[in-house]
């Protein structure tokens, strides 16, 4: 099993799963059509399916058109707001795509239909993978705009694990939140700089390991005492809930774009300018 990472619009991953011995492929978030194709053309591979994590456009957005260029696509995912929905899957799901295996993990937060995909291979020496969509980053979280923080605790700490390929390019913002709140933590100081490295030459920090956001992802530090200091908390919930809400106030979100500016973006009048190469 390869992935490709495949890095669009500001900050976005989408991913590209290949079954190298039949040469077949399954899409994870696939928001740029174009970029997708050219990697699919590029690997000379045959689109499969689409596993969607959620249904924002910076995730969801191609899902028509792919499915409208390959007749029988399949489009799997956990909320009917997600475009050309063809499979709607549920927690605990099992899929199979050849030798690639697919479990469905529900973690409702970001939105209330938000889905994560762990995938693996049999008898493969090589680590599973989990698409983590906006619910766990590399050094952070995902806001809770559909969702509660006993709901992203419950993700974090119960559902989710093993090698995180997530939805989003925010290593660095997080990574100096961490610091903010763990000023002391090597491994927090250690890993920024390594991610502002990796930006610097334009090259993803994806995947990361469970077993590593342990050190320095405060999102998953909820009992450790410089991050109870922190927040004034001790209950885990509350730990994450106003780190969340510290971790919001640290870096405003972008404003979500004006209906015109959505509109233009559907006729694809913004074109290349929205495509990382």
């Amino acid at each position: 099993m390869k992935v490709k990472v495949i890095s669009v619009l500001e900050d976005n991953y989408m991913y590209l799963v290949i079954e190298e011995s039949t040469r077949d492929a399954v899409a994870v978030d696939a928001a740029v059509p174009k970029r997708l194709l050219e990697i699919i053309r590029k690997e000379d591979v045959v689109l499969r399916a689409i596993l969607t994590t959620h249904h924002h456009w910076d995730h969801a957005r191609g899902n028509e058109e792919l499915a409208q260029l390959f007749p029988g696509l399949q489009v799997f995912g956990a909320d009917e707001r997600i475009g050309a929905l063809t499979h709607r899957v549920t927690h605990g799901q099992e899929l199979t795509f050849g030798a690639i295996r697919v479990r469905c993990l529900f973690t409702l937060c970001h939105t209330s239909g938000h889905m994560c995909y762990f995938m693996w291979e049999d008898d493969s020496p090589d680590a599973p993978a989990l698409f983590s969509g906006d619910t766990l980053f590399v050094g952070g979280c995902g806001q809770f705009f559909e969702g509660t923080a006993e709901q992203m605790l419950t993700n974090v700490t119960q559902i989710l694990g093993t090698k995180v390929f997530c939805g989003h390019e925010c290593t660095v913002r997080n990574l100096k939140f961490a610091l903010k709140v763990e000023p002391e933590n090597e491994a927090v100081k250690e890993k920024l700089a390594w991610a502002r490295q990796r930006d610097d030459e334009d090259l993803p920090t994806v995947p990361s390991t469970l077993q590593e956001e342990f050190l320095y992802n405060p999102f998953l530090r909820l009992t450790e005492e410089p991050v109870q200091r922190f927040t004034g908390r001790t209950e885990p919930v509350e730990v994450l809930r106003t780190l969340r809400s510290q971790r919001d106030n640290f870096k405003k979100p972008k404003e979500r774009p004006n209906p015109q500016a959505m509109l233009a973006f559907d006729w694809g009048l913004f074109g290349p300018l929205l495509e990382k190469k």
